[in-house]
């Protein structure tokens, strides 16, 4: 049986605040504690022009935290400076791949301390976009506590490069055969369509979503991990 991962990205004093709102109302009343991607200092003109400031963003996400939700640093700024899509080329742009390592180890060090500052210590990274490469890594190693990263394609949670990959695989709800999976969730830009088979989904299969992100032990990848990998990216 599958185990699922709720992922809820861009976080942000900017942000749409009615569809969180209605995001939390609805996770809460199916007791889903997902992952959410908290950007740290939203420099992203898509959103910080899109949507006014949220003078109480940082009250929610100690109520979020103290729900149990696990709060990620997602990224530092949001903004894409590069068009590569290094280790896990899912878009061709990025905040991190090709960035070079100094660069990235003061945006994570900013980040994390941001986060720190409103009271978070983050265990988990995924980058905006997806993108990061291995100066990413060593960055995070270098500048955070965090060993566990939200992406790539696998079956299964594995350890590679000291660091905890959770694999993610979609960005909606469905059935699919993969042991671990995690839908993201980009909640400002959700349509009534999208919450409506969300619900769905969750009135059937709340019972397969993990509560907390919990690790096992130390996994490689396997074949079947690297053949999902080269499938799905030989079919974007």
């Amino acid at each position: 049986m599958s185990q699922y991962i709720l992922r809820l990205d861009d976080a942000s004093d900017y942000m749409d605040v009615k569809k969180w709102q209605r995001m939390e109302e609805l996770l809460d009343q199916y007791g889903i504690k997902p992952l959410v991607g908290v950007i740290p200092d939203n420099l992203d003109s898509s959103l910080t022009d899109t949507y006014e400031q949220d003078p109480e963003f940082w009250d929610k996400t100690a109520r979020w935290k103290e729900k149990g939700w696990e709060l990620a640093l997602h990224g530092c700024y949001h903004k894409y400076t590069t068009k590569e899509g290094g280790i896990n080329p899912v878009n061709q742009r990025s905040e991190f791949a090709g960035v070079p390592l100094d660069k990235q180890k003061e945006m994570i060090r900013h980040g994390v301390d941001v986060l720190k500052g409103h009271d978070i210590e983050p265990k988990v990274f995924f980058a905006p976009s997806h993108t990061f490469d291995e100066n990413t890594l060593v960055a995070l190693k270098e500048e955070s506590d965090i060993r566990i990263i939200s992406d790539t394609i696998a079956n299964d949670v594995y350890f590679e490069n000291n660091f905890y990959f959770i694999p993610q695989q979609s960005g909606r709800v469905r059935k699919l055969p993969f042991k671990v999976c995690t839908f993201c969730y980009h909640p400002n830009m959700m349509k009534d369509e999208d919450f409506d088979v969300l619900e769905r989904f969750l009135k059937k299969n709340a019972e397969s979503f993990r509560i907390s992100i919990t690790i096992g032990k130390k996994r490689g990848r396997n074949l079947l991990d690297r053949a999902l990998r080269e499938l799905y990216f030989l079919r974007r």
